[in-house]
């Protein structure tokens, strides 16, 4: 049997989105439920990948659709491309993962010159059949044929310049008659060619184009942002026309069965009279609310009503929708799974749940530890009166300060050099995307909650106001203004996405109620707590009874360990004892390293001693009861030494000028070149200072030893842990134990109380976790050093290979995302999980944790539940988002949901 390539939507059903992408999948569901869903068929995403891969489509895809659409004309009683009463098509993409405006579509399909005088035949129907002659003809010359979508947009605003029209209702037949002949002198042009009249061609070559712009630059952009495979193609839906620009009593819109920005129930979303789909989405014209429909036609809003709450119930989730209404005729043209923003999230995951439509667990899968960073972030202060430049459609939440650019490429120019921009345009379009990822917010002048912009940015999380009509956007003046502000490129505004305001300047910014819930302990808010924070309450709760793995923070300090007590952490995985040595105690640990002799050593040893002593005493109060990973020092030596080349110059500085070095200068120059490495990352740093520097491992045991006896005597419960970094030998290892242990009895013995650390080690580099198994003889628990052992598995230096060409490695598709933000499963994972495997071997029920960056991660985390580790430990604001993933992923895989 030759390969299927083509399926009906009566074939189809919500769980073949691979095959038939979501907007296929979901159409072919909502026919099964008998909504009214203009008939059609789904060209799969296997024929794109052929396509891809060829440049050429399947020799089998012609007559599939040729067979499909001979049954869509007898079903119909149109043919595409007859004269009279033709049946016009559209050809919209539609990937696995939604990707909103990122690929392209072609409405009314199959008109052409003697066609629309078909279509029009009527004089009630004459400007609407050359209305969708013209945006056709510009959709497709732009679409497939390459000309710059800009000269059309130009052509539309000189006609609509000349008439004084406010937008494109107000262009009457002739106008119409005359853009089309425009655009097509504009396809000549720009092309030599023809716009094609055979409508079977137009098909042909719209449904190759929507496969190319799978990989256009737009979408490539936009899959490396939100982590989409660059291998799974789009498929393509061909569908009869429906026309939402008959009239008046015509219209299209956008629907959510809740609110996507709060989560609440009720109706939300535009409508636009006499209009087609893609003017809502475009935001080329202000919408009203979907409410006014049921004034305008309130047969149609009940209609309307009863699809929405079937499909919710149907898909248990809140459901985007896109209709049209054809002279008072409903029809349903697409819906999935809405984006929402992190606080809709938490809202419709508690509200579905106590609806019963979904588990508790399902309620914890809907939301993510991204979202719940955001929630934390800082909010405006509006508790004082400040200037308001602008009122618009809050249409994604959050705070963002920045400097005004107009356009897309000034916003990827000016962040690149280290500027936040809030990126002003009346409205957006997919070429902007790059302006959005670069920016801090997007501000438009024109349209509402269903916009590119404001389904892009929340999609992405960045703040977004919508619709703010006081602004005028005159982007070639590089200016804004308003009834009594002028504001130019460059100067700072506020952008409130809560709230839909903007303010001049930058605003002050106070912590989140999600953020103040947490520095408070997460205890149960009260009723007349913020219905965010409750929702938060409620879900971190459950994270926290589903979770397998702890959490614990990385924290230097007594004031982070209670901070990071609060926020939920269960320990400390890792206290850096490189980091108390900085600041005024640096020439300390300076002398320890350059010390002449034995009797130099030892004074700076002493020195420190009681400065480390009091740090972990304070350390181990906050953490009481709770385990405290200490790790021993490891330090690069060039961040504790003086500046080699700066001793060098001020040495030949003074050669120059005839004087005498003074001798302890000469001695510094002389150690310090003795000590120089070239790669400090790689050198004499970890265990290898501890075992060349005498008396260094002693000092660190003795101030942890005798902080665990003041922490007792005061009544305490210290439960401190020895971790021993940069291992690659068990050997290593081996001989610091011995050393820790010694120091630990002699403590013992003299304070009459009994101190007891295990003793572990840090994997990090690749030699440590290929010989677990023999380390882990030697050790009472490993943690994972990921920052180090992704560098010396990748061989990259961090500090250097990130601005030097990632950047290059990410858009060449080497990598989805840096390896540093998150694990490289196939490399630096296969070590974990060799080393998880092998270590547990050499000693069962060996503790296992990780404390590098990737601990912060939600990715990673769900990594490093299936890879078996015992906890993940990350700074103290990243604990929540981490007891919320570590909650997520120890939920069977039905509880998952791909509802963002």
């Amino acid at each position: 049997m030759e390969p299927k390539y083509v399926y009906d939507f009566a074939e189809g059903g919500r769980d073949m989105a691979d095959l038939l992408g979501g907007k296929g999948a979901n159409l072919a569901e909502m026919a099964r439920m008998g909504l009214p869903v203009p008939p059609g068929f789904t060209v799969t995403t296997d024929a794109c990948r052929v396509f891809l891969e060829t440049g050429e489509p399947p020799p089998e895809l012609e007559g599939q659709v040729a067979e499909h659409l001979a049954a869509l004309e007898r079903a119909a009683g149109r043919r595409l491309g007859r004269v009279d009463d033709p049946l016009l098509l559209s050809v919209r993409s539609g990937a696995r993962f939604s990707m909103p405006g990122m690929m392209e579509t072609i409405l009314d399909v199959g008109l052409n010159d003697l066609s629309v005088l078909g279509l029009g035949k009527t004089p009630e129907r004459e400007r609407f059949a050359w209305d969708s002659y013209r945006r056709l003809v510009q959709m497709f010359g732009s679409t497939v044929m390459g000309v710059p979508g800009a000269r059309f947009e130009a052509a539309l605003a000189g006609i609509k310049r000349q008439h004084l029209a406010a937008d494109d209702t107000r262009l009457d037949t002739c106008d119409l008659i005359r853009l089309v002949e425009t655009y097509q002198n504009l396809i000549r042009e720009e092309t030599g060619q023809e716009f094609p009249q055979d409508p079977v061609e137009q098909l042909q070559r719209a449904v190759l184009a929507v496969f190319a712009s799978w990989n256009g630059e737009r979408a490539r952009i936009y899959r490396r942002r939100e982590r989409i495979p660059d291998d799974l193609g789009t498929a393509v839906t061909i569908q009869t026309m429906v026309f939402g620009n008959l009239g008046p009593d015509s219209g299209s819109g956008v629907a959510f069965t809740r609110d996507p920005a709060t989560g609440r129930p009720g109706v939300y979303g535009d409508y636009l009279q006499n209009a087609q789909g893609e003017d809502v989405v475009a935001g080329i014209r202000n919408t009203v609310p979907l409410q006014r429909l049921e004034d305008l036609d309130p047969a149609s809003f009940l209609r309307l009503r009863d699809c929405m709450d079937r499909l919710e119930a149907h898909y248990r989730d809140l459901c985007d929708i896109e209709f049209t209404v054809e002279r008072g005729t409903l029809w349903m043209l697409q819906t999935r799974v809405g984006k929402r923003t992190p606080q809709a999230a938490f809202a419709i995951a508690g509200q579905l749940a106590d609806e019963g439509l979904i588990s508790p667990q399902e309620a914890l899968a809907r939301v993510d530890g991204r979202g719940l960073a955001r929630l934390m972030f800082p909010r405006f202060d509006t508790s004082g009166t400040r200037e308001v430049l602008a009122r618009g459609i809050p249409a994604s939440p959050g705070a963002a300060v920045g400097a005004v650019v107009f356009d897309s490429a000034e916003a990827v120019r000016r962040s690149a050099g280290g500027e936040k921009v809030v990126l002003v345009r009346q409205e957006t379009t997919p070429d902007d995307l790059p302006g959005m990822i670069a920016a801090e917010a997007v501000l438009t002048s024109r349209g509402g909650k269903t916009s590119h912009a404001a389904v892009v940015a929340r999609g992405m999380g960045k703040v977004c106001v919508c619709g703010a009509e006081d602004l005028t956007v005159d982007p070639d003046a590089r200016l804004f203004s308003t009834s009594s502000t002028t504001v130019r490129e460059g100067a700072v505004i506020s952008v409130d996405g809560s709230e839909g305001l903007v303010f001049p300047g930058a605003a002050p910014l106070v912590d989140s109620p999600v953020m103040r819930y947490f520095e408070a302990g997460g205890q149960p808010p009260a009723e007349s707590a913020p219905q965010v924070v409750r929702d938060v309450h409620r879900l971190m709760g459950q994270a926290d009874e589903s979770r397998r793995m702890e959490v614990r923070a990385n924290a230097d300090t007594p004031g982070d360990a209670a901070r990071a007590r609060r926020f939920g952490a269960r320990g400390l995985g890792l206290c850096r004892t490189e980091h108390m040595f900085l600041g005024d105690r640096r020439p300390l640990v300076e002398a320890m390293i350059l010390a002449r002799d034995d009797t130099e050593r030892e004074a700076a040893l002493n020195a420190l001693l009681p400065l480390q002593r009091e740090d972990f005493t304070g350390i181990l109060e906050a953490m009481d009861g709770l385990p405290v990973t200490i790790r021993l020092l490891d330090p690069p030596l060039h961040e504790f030494l003086p500046d080699l080349t700066e001793l060098s110059v001020r040495a030949a500085r003074r050669d120059a000028l005839g004087q005498r070095p003074e001798p302890r200068e000469a001695e510094l120059l002389a150690a310090v070149t003795r000590m120089h490495e070239a790669n400090p990352m790689l050198g004499l740093r970890g265990v290898r200072l501890g075992l060349v520097v005498p008396g260094l491992v002693a000092m660190q045991v003795r101030a942890v030893a005798e902080a665990v006896v003041a922490r007792k005597r005061a009544g305490g419960d210290p439960r401190p842990e020895i971790m021993v970094p940069l291992v690659d030998a068990v050997e290593e290892l081996r001989l610091v134990r011995e050393e820790v242990e010694g120091v630990l009895k002699r403590v013992s013995a003299g304070s009459g109380i009994a101190v007891d650390c295990p003793v572990g080690t840090m994997i990090e580099l690749p030699r440590a976790a290929l010989t677990a198994g023999r380390i882990a003889q030697d050790a009472d628990f490993f943690s994972f050093g990921t920052n180090d052992l992704t560098q010396t598995t990748w061989g990259f230096s961090r500090d250097d290979v990130e601005a030097a060409f990632f950047s290059a490695y990410l858009d060449r598709g080497v990598f989805q995302t840096s390896p540093f933000e998150t694990i490289d499963r196939e490399g630096v994972g296969r070590l974990v999980e060799i080393a998880v495997a092998e270590g547990r071997a050499g000693r069962p029920g060996l503790k296992i944790g990780v404390c590098g960056e990737h601990g912060r991660d939600p990715d990673s985390i769900h990594f490093f539940h299936d890879a078996g580790l015992d906890y993940v430990s990350c700074s103290p604001f990243r604990v929540p988002v981490a007891r919320l993933e570590a909650g997520r992923a120890a939920l069977p895989p039905a509880g998952s949901s791909d509802s963002r």
